[in-house]
């Protein structure tokens, strides 16, 4: 047995309660978890994402960063059953998870993010933001005409979120409200799995209708271009899939960070100057609420594909990892003072959107939406507050975190 290395690592068995932040902070009981240590065995349950009766749970920066980062020790294939090997090699990828990059293994995720890269180009970003800063003053006359008081997150931050995808994939914006309805239907987890399950097929079926069209006349924007560029090299199933990835990923996180951003900044008001000091300035308040909020808690799940010792313990191949960004994010290896939210800190490499292979691709087009979401919002309502106490504004509970509701005045 190597020396220092735990065998069999105690389990610790979380609350229910763990992965349900409060508001912009992890909740109480995951700091209790980390008090255990930056890597801890736990019992598997409803919120671990996955089946297995035990699963770990990393909340060290250090470790998170390294787990995220080893693609040849771990993977984000999820096994079906217990018969198919561990490695994946020539296990076929299941119908209904082509061209979702982020559970994709070399080689077939290099050939896949190849394709992808160039469309999210600063080149690129910078054409879709006169719409997107359109589309941004639209919600804010909407919600100037509803109140005082409005509702942020739904008059606001949910249709930015969305729109800036549907911008970017091209969906043309007469289909753009009810698309937005049968996504966000189908990540709401307190509906039942046989309502999501319609609304997935019925989202299925615009997917295949839309890339249909832009086989046979490809525009300027994201599907186009990818079928312009590509051809037959890129299957309609992978477009299907790489546009769900995007929507289900791309438009929760960023309308949770308009709205948990509305949260932290009105409490900071010293660092919602910072956004009217100058470009870089504003890209530092963005860059600091990405690692203090975290909205993505955590990605997809990491299976070991063989043994492998992270800070001295020793995971073995078949199980699973789960990363804590929220956490790794308010570690202390990472930045002094963690769970202080200050713009003018040193620029830290945090994994707000995830590290290694899968970092988020669409990191760029999510840090200008933020940046000018925020700006927006501030210029048209420089005495934006909230309308209820703090403690009143709900959480919605999906795949990925973000207010409820959001009821401001100004």
């Amino acid at each position: 047995m190597d020396h220092g290395i735990d065998e069999v690592a105690p389990v610790v068995r979380p609350t229910a309660n763990y992965m349900l932040r409060t508001h912009c902070d992890p909740h109480e009981d995951m700091f209790a978890l980390r008090a255990h240590g930056p890597l801890v065995r736990i019992v598997g349950n409803a919120s671990t994402q996955v089946g297995s009766d035990y699963v770990w749970q990393a909340m060290g920066y250090d470790v998170v960063r390294k787990i995220l980062g080893d693609h040849e020790n771990f993977t984000t294939r999820l096994r079906l059953t217990e018969a198919e090997p561990i490695s994946g090699e020539g296990v076929p990828i299941p119908p209904e998870l082509v061209g979702q990059i982020s559970t994709y293994d070399p080689p077939d995720h290099t050939r896949l993010r190849r394709m992808l890269t160039p469309e999210f180009t600063v080149r690129r970003i910078r054409r879709l933001e006169p719409a997107i800063q359109s589309l941004i003053d639209d919600r804010i006359d909407a919600m100037e005409a509803a109140g005082p008081p409005a509702e942020a997150q739904v008059l606001f931050a949910d249709p930015v979120g969305g729109g800036a995808l549907c911008e970017l994939l091209g969906v043309p914006r007469d289909d753009r409200n009810e698309f937005m309805r049968r996504v966000r239907q189908n990540v709401d987890l307190s509906r039942g799995y046989k309502a999501r399950a319609a609304d997935s097929a019925v989202f299925n079926r615009y997917l295949s209708g839309l890339i249909t069209r832009q086989r046979k006349d490809p525009d300027e924007g994201f599907i186009g271009m990818l079928v312009r560029e590509h051809g037959e090299d890129v299957t309609d199933e992978e477009l299907k899939g790489v546009c769900t990835a995007l929507i289900l990923g791309g438009v929760e996180s960023v309308a949770g960070m308009i709205g948990f951003g509305v949260l932290a900044l009105l409490d900071h008001p010293d660092q919602r100057q910072l956004l009217f000091a100058g470009r870089e300035e504003a890209d530092r308040v963005v860059a600091e609420l990405l690692r203090y909020l975290s909205a993505v808690q955590q990605p997809t799940p990491r299976m070991a594909v063989k043994d492998v010792v992270i800070d001295g313990q020793r995971i073995k191949a078949g199980e699973y990892v789960l990363c804590s960004i929220l956490m790794a994010n308010r570690d202390e290896a990472l930045t002094p003072n963690p769970n202080i939210l200050d713009a003018n800190r040193d620029s830290v490499p945090h994994v707000g959107f995830g590290h290694g292979i899968h970092f988020c691709i669409g990191a760029a087009v999510a840090r200008a939406v933020l940046r000018m979401s925020y700006q927006a919002l501030w210029q048209r309502f420089p005495e934006l507050r909230l309308a209820v106490p703090v403690e009143e504004v709900k959480l919605r509970r999906a795949f990925i975190d973000s207010p409820d509701q959001l009821p401001v005045t100004w």
